[in-house]
């Protein structure tokens, strides 16, 4: 059994590039090559797919674009690959894979983690009553439901491994567990050894985003250099639990504490209960050392014994989406928009009243470039883009805004134009419904050629209560001097279904004080007000001390639901580095 595995996170969604393969390639001596693929939008696309082909619904770039051209060498380094590119169709993956496999005359097999996928469900939980386990809403019509999907853990994974297979394909399974699937396999660990789930779990959540870890969205963007040879990440994981994260030899890029700092913060919510099928994480603790170039220790995860529920993710079609996209030149340019946009809707407006139509079920109009979007907007703006958008339960309808505002062109204000890309066709509104289910009634199983078997999950315990951390209070504040944040920190921003995330880490330890008490929860909401629609949350992480974030119903939705161009919260980081902090003067001078 190894002391040290190592492992190259590849993929972060569905749709990256595929250049990361033969980086890892070329570096060589890697044990295995994980992928991450799968979101709630991207189910719901799958799920269009499969509707109109059955052996569609899951990402096919994986098997052609990916593997293809790199199996023979996968397979001469003995590297193992796991990926949930099976999305809502594993099986048809496996199959795909199996196909090339025979055609190059590999001698590998494939393993495929069946269970998550819960559409005989359906009908039942909307009989019982199953509501939102966020918003206590109740559970969408059946007949508009796409996919219904529990996200399952690491165990399915490792028994897959353990069972001798090279390429073990999965659904729906939280993005971690095909890291944290191969270190069980590797090291050995039980499925109580939950210091070590949480520690590999959190390797998982680094290398899950690509080169996010790696340079990729950071704060310091210059200091990745060349984004076209970016390297993505690499873990090397020990028995112990502690690990590295570097990157392939000859690449660009950086991994700093910085880097590996702000994907630890992505998207986690509570990082004391950060709540996985296997394993409850403590990430409050961790402890991000520079240990040479391009390397980063990663220390301190801790676990507690998981909960006895996976989580559904149901996505559902409610109504459609329209929109029109237009750029406006020259004095007064947002003013214009506003005019225009104004006009636009009441043509609309007005053909649907003629039609005895109901009107718009939601509208959002978004200027950019006015710094509208920041809440102030300039009315002497020389270009911004205009965007138009609503929901309707007509698709008709909802192309209306498109046409009205196409129509409007001739008798617009001045310096509007458009191009044909700026004309999408209505697509549905995708929603999300979350809800619990016991494990008990989830079986799981591994799939080979030579048939199946089930996999034991253990039922888990209620959660127990999370642990809240502060700050010492900031010293010397008698005479505060305002300073930028980004001197004082780096950000990243992410998404949690309508939730936004903003991961604060100071670039030293003694600045974490002054970021608390400048940041507090008035004031974060006050930054965002123009988009808040809910309360905000602050947690601290003592070992290293960060701040995450949390900001309820400020998305608009969120994903597939939400008419924002930032559906997402993916600028809101940038956003919050518009603010300035007061530290006291004698760290001021130190900056």
């Amino acid at each position: 059994m190894k002391q040290t595995v190592r492992i190259g996170g590849a993929c972060g969604f569905w749709g990256e590039t595929d250049v990361a393969v033969p980086q890892f390639l070329k570096e060589g001596d890697l044990d295995y090559i994980v992928f991450d693929y799968l979101a709630e939008v991207t189910l719901s696309i799958m799920a269009r797919a499969r509707a109109k082909d059955p052996d569609m619904g899951y990402a096919p770039d994986f098997v052609h674009a990916v593997l293809k051209p790199n199996l023979a060498q996968i397979a001469a380094q003995g590297i193992k690959v796991v990926s949930n590119a099976g999305g809502l169709n594993p099986d048809a993956c496996a199959t795909a894979i199996r196909a090339l496999i025979a055609k190059a005359k590999l001698d590998l097999t494939v393993a495929v983690v069946i269970g998550d996928d819960l559409r005989d469900r359906v009908t039942g939980c909307a009989a019982s009553g199953v509501t939102e386990m966020f918003s206590g809403e109740g559970f969408p019509d059946p007949d508009t439901v796409t996919s219904t999907n529990a996200y399952l853990g690491a165990l399915p994974i490792a028994k897959a491994l353990r069972g001798g297979a090279d390429i073990v394909i999965t659904g729906r399974c939280v993005d971690s567990a095909v890291t944290l699937g191969a270190c069980m396999h590797a090291f050995g660990w039980a499925d109580d050894a939950h210091d070590l789930l949480s520690a590999a779990s959190l390797a998982g959540h680094i290398l899950e985003c690509g080169p996010q870890a790696t340079g990729g969205n950071f704060t310091d963007w210059e200091d990745a250099g060349d984004f076209a040879e970016i390297g993505y990440p690499i873990v090397e994981i020990r028995q112990d639990g502690l690990f590295h994260v570097t990157k392939p030899a000859g690449t660009t890029g950086t991994v700093s504490v910085g880097t590996v700092s702000e994907q630890l913060l992505y998207e986690i919510g509570d990082p004391s209960s950060y709540v996985l099928p296997d394993v409850i994480c403590d990430f409050a603790r961790v402890e991000i050392v520079q240990d040479g170039p391009d390397r980063v220790l990663v220390s301190g995860a801790t676990g507690r014994p998981p909960t006895p529920d996976y989580k559904v993710s149901v996505t559902f079609a409610d109504g459609w989406r329209g929109e029109a996209m237009f750029i406006l030149v020259g004095l007064e340019a947002g003013k214009k928009a506003r005019v225009f946009a104004d006009a636009t809707l009441e043509r609309a407006n007005r053909r649907l009243r003629g039609l005895n139509a109901p009107g718009f079920d939601e509208v959002h109009v978004e200027v950019s470039g006015d710094s509208s979007v920041f809440g102030q907007a300039n009315p002497d703006a020389q270009e911004v883009m205009l965007k138009i958008a609503v929901r309707h339960a007509d698709p008709k309808a909802v192309s209306l805004i498109q046409r009205e505002g196409v129509g409007l062109a001739l008798s617009a204000p001045p310096g509007l134009f458009m191009t044909p890309a700026m004309r999408p066709k209505p697509a549905p509104v995708v929603r999300l419904f979350s809800f619990l289910i016991p494990k008990a009634e989830v079986p799981v199983s591994v799939v080979t050629e030579q048939g199946e078997e089930p996999v034991q999950i253990p039922v888990g315990e209620p959660a127990d209560n999370t642990q809240a951390y502060l700050p010492p209070d900031p010293p010397d504040m008698d005479d505060p001097v305002e300073v930028p944040l980004i001197q004082l920190a780096w950000v990243r921003s992410g998404d949690k279904g309508d939730k936004a995330n903003l991961g604060v880490m100071p670039r030293r330890p003694d600045l974490a004080p002054y970021l608390w008490h400048g940041l507090t929860d008035a004031r974060v909401a006050d930054a965002f007000d123009p988009f808040l629609n809910g309360h905000v949350e602050r947690f601290f992480l003592p070992g290293t001390g960060a701040m995450n974030i949390l900001m309820h119903k400020t998305l608009g939705g969120g994903g597939m639901a939400s008419l924002r161009n930032d559906s997402q919260g993916k600028a809101y980081g940038q956003m919050l580095l518009r603010l300035t902090i007061p530290v006291s003067r004698s760290i001021a001078e130190t900056l």
